[in-house]
């Protein structure tokens, strides 16, 4: 087992230092009571993955099968957050972190995903909990982050109805376990990914490309949280839950145009389907159209348990999605919206991150509002995931990141817009805490406000980690 140790705070310049490098903004404060956070997930960062009594995940799968995984890196190591968790939640709190996101390994507590518990497991959550409230930062868990026991996906995973029911068990094990010490949760992160990067491009875990299948998980997945909702609430009336999805602005941009019509397929499948399945009880008339028999999954009755009442929502933004016109029939179109043959990805833009992403946080303003636009009956939102990723060194000691600085300045100054646009946002997380696990790009795409020496596991805080902290000091951003 590799060991690292993590460089105290004292040895770094000041965050002034980072400011610095800002060009000149008005100063902004945010809503007293706003809540401070950063984010991770359990495959991402955890690592023990045959320890503790852990059973494997489609994620362990993938992960070691040839070619699915840039340079054939696994999470078998990671972060080693699961031996190094003490360390990590006093670097937490040197950083001032007011909550911290983070998702359960399913197979963790539940190696077989039903049945027997594994006490070990359960217990390693439960100190996560009592280290994370000694120092006064909020735990605010997710059921599903993608890594669905290995032993679920072998009696067809979220493709059969019946993972709907074996989710609400694990969520009434969990409440039970957590629930006298925790009030927040959500029960699923970006369903959209782990429908449709997972069983219809097949990038991602587990690696299925059949557009059917596609659909019913992502109906599935919905059901699932609808039914996890009303097992916890019966389990326990005092807590705030939630669910966390990626909504986008869908743009046209380069040659040729994207038309009209694919525009909206892509709205329809990206972001009204599960908007209005959790908000509005029911989905889209024209997107369910568009996928006549592909929806087949979706039952009479399933749309009214689908919309549990929920507490909050959580919003996960990197970027506006970009996509224009296909050029011919040898032109690669994007293949994770079943009914769009027609669209592909934009030409990178000269400024991007080192995901290619576009840098867009006007869209991120519009995105919000138009939530509240939209859903009457939208909850409190808090800002789940935001960040970047940038390859910054450390050097000397410190780390430098000026360009992840500038990226999450230029965001929550978007988000303030919105807030003052009317939308009631509570809280921001930040993502990553920690360099981690990229799913399938490895470790080469570091979002972590910490760089994590994946050789020693040595843990640095970057500039902008300092510079985090300042703003949640001050609850606001300095000009």
């Amino acid at each position: 087992m590799r060991r690292g140790r993590r460089r105290p705070l004292g040895d770094l310049a000041s965050a002034a230092v980072a400011s610095s490098l800002m060009s000149e903004h008005p100063k902004v404060e945010f809503p007293e009571q706003f809540l401070w956070g950063a984010a991770t997930a359990s495959y991402q960062i955890e690592g023990a993955a045959h320890q503790g009594g852990r059973g494997p995940s489609i994620w362990d799968d993938f992960s070691h099968t040839p070619g699915k995984v840039d340079h054939g890196h696994t999470g078998d190591i990671a972060d080693d957050h699961y031996h190094r968790v003490d360390d990590d939640v006093a670097l937490m709190a040197e950083l001032g972190l007011q909550s911290y996101r983070f998702s359960i390994s399913w197979s963790r507590v539940l190696p077989e995903g039903k049945g027997k518990a594994n006490a070990e497991g359960l217990a390693w959550y439960s100190r996560l909990v009592d280290l994370l409230l000694e120092h006064d930062i909020v735990p605010c868990p997710t059921l599903f982050h993608w890594d669905l026991p290995s032993a679920l996906e072998q009696i067809g995973g979220f493709r059969n109805r019946d993972m709907a029911s074996w989710f609400a068990d694990y969520a009434t094990l969990m409440v039970g376990a957590l629930g006298d010490r925790v009030s927040m949760w959500s029960t699923f992160n970006e369903p959209w990914c782990y429908a449709y990067l997972g069983h219809a491009s097949g990038v991602h875990a587990p690696g299925i490309t059949d557009d059917r299948a596609a659909v019913s998980v992502a109906h599935h997945q919905l059901l699932a949280h609808g039914l996890g909702i009303e097992a916890m609430r019966a389990e326990r009336d005092d807590l705030q839950l939630g669910v966390v999805i990626n909504p986008s602005p869908i743009r046209s941009e380069g040659s040729p145009a994207a038309s009209t019509d694919s525009i909206r397929r892509v709205d329809g499948i990206h972001n009204r389907w599960w908007l209005d399945g959790v908000l509005a009880g029911k989905y889209p008339a024209d997107v369910l159209d568009d996928l006549g028999s592909l929806a087949e999954a979706v039952l009479p009755g399933d749309n009214e348990q689908i919309a549990q009442a929920i507490d909050w929502i959580g919003v996960n933004y990197y970027f506006d999605l970009l996509i224009r016109g296909t050029r011919g029939p040898d032109d690669n179109p994007i293949r994770n919206y079943p009914t769009v043959t027609d669209v592909a990805e934009s030409p990178v833009r000269s400024t991007h991150t080192d995901m290619g992403w576009p840098i867009t946080p006007d869209g991120f303003t519009e995105l919000l509002v138009r939530l509240e636009h939209d859903y009457p009956n939208l909850p409190p939102v808090y800002i789940t995931e935001n960040g970047c990723a940038y390859d910054d060194p450390v050097i000397d000691g410190s780390c430098s990141d000026p360009r992840r600085i500038e990226y999450l300045d230029a965001h929550l100054r978007a988000m303030h817009d919105a807030i003052g646009e009317g939308v009631d946002i509570r809280g921001y997380y930040q993502w990553s805490l920690l360099d981690n696990f990229e799913w399938a790009l490895g470790y080469d795409k570091r979002f972590g406000i910490v760089h994590v020496d994946f050789d020693t596991l040595e843990r640095t805080p970057r500039d902008s980690a300092l510079w985090y902290r300042d703003v949640i000091k001050a609850n606001g951003l300095s000009n």
